[in-house]
């Protein structure tokens, strides 16, 4: 792991390196963590996700702004966090544990997102992560309380800029389920191969594209993670069988065309996505179509933790964690006064 080289526990000093000072640890402390409905306050799962949402905003406002300012993972970002407020330095000791659960935690949450298919069918709408190398369709984790084609609107157009709000049907999607997470994708099908695609969220992704699905074959029975192009699918090529089902029982009202490229086409393409502090491609606002509805677009840093998943764990340090709302006062009157 690179960055903070030390044991969890260890206080974290804001010395050579970047590290973020006190008074900004404070407010994302503050912001993200202490400023939010009591019931998000009840249980450690829902406090990482909220230290996540405070770990995005570090990464893509902070140091976007203060490029001297160090980056970090999501883990070393948490310890850094524990360390820093009052309210969960005692829990500094058993970070490894909670971080653990956490992680065990994340992937149960279900995800929802679309299958985008052209006008002929012939093609798909693929989005890279901005670190690695594997594609997928746009997609992500639920919110609490939302409903699954709701956050299938709300991450489309975070990872694409395109507003499917008018072209989903609720009843028209492929499911699988990865270990004990489903992952519901909706079918839009007829969407224009001219239009404007661009992330509405900094650094998450890196490319979007459109791809052959004749393109998207597995290489051969035992890889079924990489095309026959040697595009990295692994999260698409479970969803191809099933697609390709949906396909020949609902023909495309547009003929297929012999002039379309014969390889994917990129539609938008960040910058040096690799690069701490990169900018990306800009689009202007006019170009994007947005959701009709604000109920349907929450903006990716709004603190609303997805629901908790039926009690078969995570660990112990999670189901006993209460905040202690008179330490929190004494905390902050301390530190301010």
């Amino acid at each position: 792991m690179s960055g903070l080289h030390r044991s969890s526990s260890a206080p974290l000093k804001n010395g050579h390196g970047g590290l973020p000072p006190q008074e900004l640890l404070d407010d994302l402390c503050s912001r993200f963590v202490l400023n939010v409905p009591q019931e998000d306050q009840q249980s450690f799962e829902r406090i990482l996700f909220l230290v996540e949402y405070a770990h995005w905003f570090y990464e893509d406002n902070s140091v976007e702004k203060n490029p001297s300012l160090k980056s970090f993972s999501l883990k070393e970002f948490t310890t850094l966090l524990f360390n820093s407020c009052d309210i969960l330095r005692p829990y500094v000791p058993h970070i490894e544990n909670i971080f653990k659960d956490f992680t065990s935690y994340k992937v149960r949450v279900p995800v929802t997102g679309a299958i985008i298919l052209d006008e002929t069918y012939e093609r798909c709408l693929l989005v890279k992560g901005w670190k690695g190398t594997s594609w997928s369709f746009p997609r992500g984790k639920k919110n609490k309380d939302e409903e699954d084609h709701a956050c299938a609107i709300r991450e489309v157009f975070e990872e694409t800029g395109f507003d499917v709000s008018e072209l989903l049907n609720k009843d028209e999607y492929i499911e699988e389920i990865f270990g004990q997470q489903r992952v519901r994708l909706y079918i839009i099908a007829g969407v224009k191969d001219d239009t404007t695609f661009a992330p509405q969220t900094k650094k998450e992704i890196s490319e979007i594209a459109w791809q052959r699905l004749d393109e998207l074959q597995p290489a051969n029975d035992n890889v079924i993670s990489r095309s026959i192009i040697g595009l990295k699918l692994y999260m698409v090529a479970p969803f191809l069988s099933s697609l390709k089902s949906w396909i020949s029982s609902h023909p495309p009202s547009m003929a297929p065309r012999p002039d379309l490229p014969l390889k994917g086409v990129s539609m938008w393409k960040a910058r040096n996505s690799t690069l701490v502090g990169s900018t990306s491609t800009a689009v202007t606002e006019s170009q994007l179509t947005r959701p009709k509805s604000d109920a349907h677009h929450h903006q990716h840093h709004h603190p609303h933790p997805p629901p908790s998943p039926p009690d078969t764990g995570p660990g112990e340090s999670f189901r006993n964690f209460r905040f202690d709302k008179a330490a929190i006062v004494r905390a902050a009157e301390a530190r301010f006064s």
